[in-house]
């Protein structure tokens, strides 16, 4: 019963102060402390017992209330901090102050007026709460430096949130402002070696806290998109700044917590049924404060000093100078890991966790299936882009490819989903940041032996061969919004094709079908840059002929079978008679053709890739810049290193009708999922840019010339002859003879001098990262529903839609 009256008691002060027309002094504590001092109301009861409509009334009508509720609550916060929560009632008033704030703050946020509100000194504060910190302090601290600092206070709070050490009397509290929190560091992993006991109170305690933190963080959402936006959050600007003393050893807290997590446990089957498991909810929060607060803008003085950092800015004379590194601690810190046992523990941690969903066992649903993944590849983004040694680190070995697999195995399930349209981006994206280095080509030759249950065709041979079969299948089988993919999925095989060593015939195949299908009339002069993936998918081929040409007799063999396909591209008609009758053959598909590929059985234990349900939310996303304006070409010389190729590009960009010359490939900047329109703007509608342009002689001709045909056509000039002559002379019908026949040929001096190898980096840019702010935000929104902390607010960065 106590429950419901202390339930009541909240009510009615919430009551109040909705009818409440006066302003209620700051002074009338007995008025406020209703609010948190009387009471235990969960964060649920909290959401339920405070309404978003009479929240927006009080700021509405008597705006002053609730600038004075908000005042008092972060008064009692800081109280609590400089006092160490020394008995169970202040932790409990400081629970209750940090889920009103929870629940209040975004309506502080939506309110452009109101916004500025926690950033503005409140007259008296000083005095009344000693809220500006330090004696000494002639000005009031804003009441938002106030309360960040007080949580990170409160995060390293003896018996709250930390293990204590002090243990001669529970009377002498240890003074919070003297303990070095770098010696209450939550878990064991970067620079910190004990593991404290677990002690779910405190695992709680710190999620709520963390949880409030989020919400402050939370004030980018109420702001539209712009990549012009420079000025960042301020909340996290200050959080992350030297004004934190306890930056250093929350930034490693979060991250250790995050990356010594075991969802598995001890392995006791359906564990995870018989108990709630408090820890998973903390490193659920700890890691979605970790991906916000390492925005961080590239460009920027900051990106400048990251460059340094990492030494490719900094050819100093000799002397070891450290450089100071970016303004916000946490991308500061995150850049210098540099152990490599530091370096091990944080790939380890994120691969175990992202190959929790692909672990099976015989008893269906016995383990613990983790929900987080889509901000686990977010860190793993920000770490392979912030800190250099963490890439190579992770290229060095064999490791890379258990990062890899979960990757490749979310793409294939997401791939029929139109909510997950964020996840196969950030999927792609990693995968092209990846390709740009030769090790992962390199590694990618490791045979594949897991048998992960996915949708896909049994095959025998490496990870190159699943990567290429899972590409097949999202660009044959996606969804449509999946179409402006296409040149970053064939980019990525690009880059590791000339490090391929044995392609098996299943990939081979694949590969040929997809030329097959792009090389179509009707799609090559349906959209302007549609070409491009045809020039892609040759210069695959020319790399692995050109470089590894001894392994690849599969290949070879399936070039050879649909040689065709290659003398239909050369002999390509370009006069508008012709151009026009493929257009009208266009009408008659609608999509890329998937007779030609014949389905293999599928693996055992795999279900389908299936569509969203009806009525499931999805947050939109800005549009992704095209690949020539996220990719920076670079040319392999002898030694191996790089060096970068000047902009002017071979594919040429194609002329409009009206003489205009459109942007390559990054003209479907305007088409790119700009989720604010739910049509799917494939690649095979016509768009806004290219609702004028039709295909004319000229523009196929500017083309046409420069496909990269040579080297495939000695080939086949070559051993078509060699292969119809044994097929005749031993009347072979069994290919198995062929491939043999192959696998000892050679085409040494018969080939046209190798081509360099060009290698396409990823370049982070204002348009990229426009899309991880928004797809970052979305995915915090969508899986913080229990409170729904966001929910029915107007948000601004994005918008909520229902499938």
């Amino acid at each position: 019963m106590g429950n419901a009256d202390t339930k009541l008691h909240f009510r009615k002060a919430v009551i109040q102060l909705t009818t409440k027309t006066q302003p209620v002094e700051a002074t009338d504590d007995a008025f406020w402390d209703q609010f948190w001092a009387d009471s235990s109301v969960t964060i649920q009861d909290v959401f339920a017992l405070v309404p978003a409509a009479e929240i927006r009334a009080v700021r509405e009508e008597s705006p002053s209330n609730l600038a004075t509720l908000c005042y008092k609550a972060v008064e009692r916060l800081v109280q609590a901090a400089d006092a160490g929560c020394p008995s169970e009632k202040e932790r409990q008033i400081v629970l209750n102050c940090i889920r009103l704030l929870t629940r209040i703050l975004p309506y502080i946020f939506e309110d452009a007026d109101w916004r500025g509100f926690f950033w503005s000194t409140v007259p008296g504060a000083g005095r009344a709460g000693r809220l500006d910190e330090d004696d000494n302090d002639d000005e009031a601290r804003p009441l938002a430096e106030s309360l960040l600092l007080a949580v990170a206070d409160l995060l390293f709070c003896p018996d709250f949130t930390a293990q204590s050490h002090n243990r001669s009397s529970p009377d002498t509290a240890e003074d919070i402002r003297s303990i070095d929190s770098c010696e209450y560091i939550w878990e064991a992993g970067v620079g910190f070696a004990q593991s404290p006991p677990l002690n779910y109170i405190h695992d709680l305690n710190r999620t709520e806290l963390l949880k409030l933190l989020l919400t402050c963080f939370s004030e980018a959402m109420y702001l539209p998109p712009s990549s012009e936006r420079k000025n960042s959050n301020p909340w996290v600007s200050f959080f992350c700044s030297t004004e934190n003393r306890h930056a250093l050893p929350l930034f490693t807290s979060l991250l250790n917590v995050v990356c010594a997590y075991d969802p598995v446990g001890y392995g006791v089957p359906y564990n995870h049924l018989l108990f709630s498991d408090y820890r998973e909810q903390l490193v659920e929060q700890a890691l979605q404060i970790l991906i916000v607060t390492l925005e961080h803008e590239a460009g920027s003085a900051a990106g400048a000093a990251l460059q340094a950092l990492d030494g490719s800015a900094s050819a100093s004379a000799g002397e070891e100078q450290e450089p100071a590194g970016p303004d916000n601690l946490f991308v500061n810190y995150l850049s210098r890991i540099h152990r490599e046992e530091d370096l091990s523990f944080i790939l380890k941690g994120l691969a175990r966790l992202l190959n929790n969903p692909l672990v099976q066992t015989y008893l269906p649903r016995s383990t613990k299936r983790i929900q987080f993944h889509q901000e686990l590849l977010i860190l793993f983004w920000k770490f392979c882009d912030f800190n250099k040694k963490f890439l190579f680190f992770v290229l060095k070995s064999s490791d890379v490819l258990d990062m890899l697999v979960p990757i490749l195995f979310n793409l294939n399930d997401a791939r029929a989903d139109q909510s997950r349209v964020g996840l196969m981006h950030i999927g792609v994206f990693i995968l092209l940041l990846l390709s740009g280095e030769r090790n992962f080509g390199v590694r990618l030759n490791k045979p594949y032996t897991l048998r992960v249950p996915m949708d896909i065709p049994v095959f025998t041979g490496t990870h190159a061969d699943l990567l290429i079969v899972i590409f097949h299948k999202i660009i044959t089988s996606g969804h449509q919004r999946l179409h402006p993919l296409f040149d970053c999925l064939l980019t990525v095989i690009v880059n590791i094709s000339p490090y391929l060593k044995s392609l098996s015939m299943v990939a081979a195949n694949k590969l040929l079908h997809l030329l097959e299908a792009f090389s179509t009339p009707w799609f090559l002069f349906s959209l302007p840059q549609n070409h491009h993936l045809v020039f892609f998918l040759l210069e695959v081929f020319n790399n692995i002929i050109q470089y590894q040409f001894d392994g690849n007799y599969n290949l070879v063999y399936a070039i050879i079978r649909k040689r065709n396909v290659f003398h239909q591209l050369a002999n390509l008609p370009s006069d508008t008679a012709s151009i026009q009758k493929a257009l009208q053959k266009k009408k008659k598909k609608s999509g890329i053709s998937r007779t030609s590929s014949t389905e293999a059985e599928s693996m055992e234990g795999s279900r389908p890739a299936v569509p969203a349900e009806p009525g499931t939310l999805k947050a939109s996303l800005e549009a992704t810049p095209g690949i020539d304006k996220i990719t920076e070409k670079s040319q392999v010389s002898e030694d191996g290193t790089m060096v970068a190729v000047p902009h002017p590009d071979p594919p040429p960009s194609p002329a409009a009708a009206g003489g205009s010359d459109l942007e390559s490939s990054s003209e479907r900047d305007h088409e790119v999922d700009p989720a604010d329109s739910d049509a799917a703007r494939s690649r095979l509608s016509s768009v806004s840019s290219s609702a004028a342009w039709s295909a004319n002689p000229d523009w196929v001709l500017s083309w046409k010339t420069k496909l990269p045909l040579q080297t495939i056509m000695r080939l086949l000039q070559v051993l078509v002859p060699q292969v119809e002559k044994i097929c005749i002379d031993k009347g072979l019908t069994d290919e198995s003879e062929i491939l043999k026949f192959l696998q000892h040929g050679t085409l040494v001096g018969l080939l046209p001098v190798p081509h360099p190898i060009l290698i396409r980096k990823y370049q982070a840019n204002a348009g990229t990262a426009m899309w991880f702010r928004t797809y970052m935000w979305g995915v915090i929104y969508l899986r913080n529903v229990d409170p729904p902390v966001w929910y029915d607010t107007d948000i601004r960065l994005f918008e909520i839609q229902r499938i």
